[in-house]
């Protein structure tokens, strides 16, 4: 079971969902994970959405975000 991030692992996330959220909207995009991680596969980053994107929206909020890089 994971733990909640202490503010200097959640600061570090912070920027890193700012360098990934390229347009600044506050969501992160398939669009944008492909142009952060062109090596990824569509596959994958598709299987990203599926189980991280909790409310099916199509893109991840800063809490999606979170909750998905600190499973375990």
């Amino acid at each position: 079971m994971s733990t909640e991030p202490n503010g200097e692992r959640l600061a570090e996330l912070r920027k890193a969902f700012a360098a990934i959220d390229t347009d600044g909207d506050g969501f992160i995009t398939e669009r944008e994970f492909g142009e952060h991680f062109p090596a990824m596969p569509a596959e994958a980053i598709g299987s990203l959405n599926q189980s991280g994107d909790s409310d099916g929206d199509g893109r991840f909020s800063f809490e999606e975000f979170v909750r998905l890089v600190s499973r375990d």
